[in-house]
């Protein structure tokens, strides 16, 4: 288990503030993000490269902040990879091993493993130079996997790789973190590659912890506007309610609920439903119009009017085009509603 307590680091031009989040033995936990959110600075801390001015690191209860990077036990596994270029990957992979003094046998049985389980023996006695993306992906790994650590340190592993590649390694980076029963922590910012890892995902905004929580409550329930927009909820808009009532842009619409005053409200696009024209007036229920239709890989995207912009996203063949009027249900229980903050 990981606890990381109260952390606090001044970096210059950059902080993390009060950081409080526990990793459960053999989670896999997304650090998901925007750009300069402190991910990546978070899992430098955890691994030892910078020193914190406040906060502590428990690793199965034991406070590893006075220790070496060496002595902590984590596999660290950075974005370009840094496998050694002058080394095969059979010798990129043995090289922890070899740091650790060892006995040659096992040197080489726990190689000769991490090779079998990442079906990467094909390529054993290739120089990094001459490996693609992928293949540079697995052999990091496996040298990571080969010590047998409690923590897997991930950051942005799948970003130098191609959108089918990286639904493959996704697939595959969670096969091995069951199979080794490891630890993960992954970072990264793209919303598609987390749902398709994580257990759980913390979400990090400007040095902090915003929401930790599975992907699936995270979406039903957003802490606050940012991160129901960061989840690409997209219908998002400033409203007033008064515990019954959501009234904003033009509309109104019927949900209980807990707050008054202002609120962000919201819906995902794939929670807009389109309705028979003979429907308006009932509850949730708008006239509008479709603006446009953009077709996608598994959905078609559709942009209404209906006295505000919306967006939604429907499988299969719907019978209206660019134009058509329309009527738009959104569901009271798929409305989001949060905090402005």
């Amino acid at each position: 288990m990981i606890e990381i307590q109260a952390l606090n680091g001044n970096l210059g031009g950059f902080r993390l503030q009060d950081i409080d989040l526990t990793v459960n033995d053999g989670e896999y936990m997304v650090l998901l993000g925007p750009t300069g959110a402190g991910k990546t600075v978070l899992i430098e801390y955890i691994v030892g490269m910078y020193k914190q001015d406040r906060g502590a690191i428990l690793i199965d209860g034991q406070d590893v902040t006075p220790l070496y990077t060496e002595e902590r036990n984590i596999a660290y596994v950075p974005q370009d990879y840094a496998l050694f270029p002058n080394l095969n990957v059979e010798k990129n992979i043995a090289y922890g091993l070899e740091a650790r003094r060892l006995p040659k046998e096992e040197i080489s049985r726990i190689t000769e493993e991490t090779i079998a389980n990442l079906g990467i023996g094909y390529i054993r006695h290739r120089m990094p130079l001459n490996l693609s993306g992928g293949e540079k992906q697995r052999v990091a790994l496996g040298r990571a996997l080969a010590t047998g650590p409690k923590v897997v340190l991930l950051d942005e592993p799948l970003s130098a790789l191609d959108e089918n590649l990286r639904a493959i390694m996704s697939h595959e980076l969670r096969a091995l973190q069951r199979k080794t029963h490891a630890t993960f922590i992954h970072v990264c910012h793209n919303f598609e590659e987390a749902a398709a890892v994580a257990d759980r995902i913390a979400i990090m905004n400007e040095g902090r912890l915003v929401q930790i929580d599975t992907l699936e409550a995270v979406k039903a329930n957003p802490q606050n506007e940012f991160v129901a927009r960061f989840l690409k909820t997209q219908n998002v808009f400033e409203a007033v309610s008064d515990g019954k009532t959501i009234k904003g842009n033009g509309i109104v619409l019927n949900k209980k609920n807990p707050l008054t005053g202002t609120v962000i409200a919201g819906i995902r696009p794939e929670h807009v439903r389109l309705q028979s024209e003979n429907r308006i007036g009932e509850t949730n229920t708008f006239a509008g119009h479709i603006v446009d239709i953009v077709p996608k890989p598994h959905f078609i995207e559709y942009r209404l009017d209906v006295g505000m912009e919306l967006t939604a996203f429907l499988i299969g063949d719907v019978p209206y085009g660019p134009g058509d009027a329309v009527c738009v249900e959104l569901p009271a229980e798929h409305l989001i509603l949060t905090g402005k903050n």
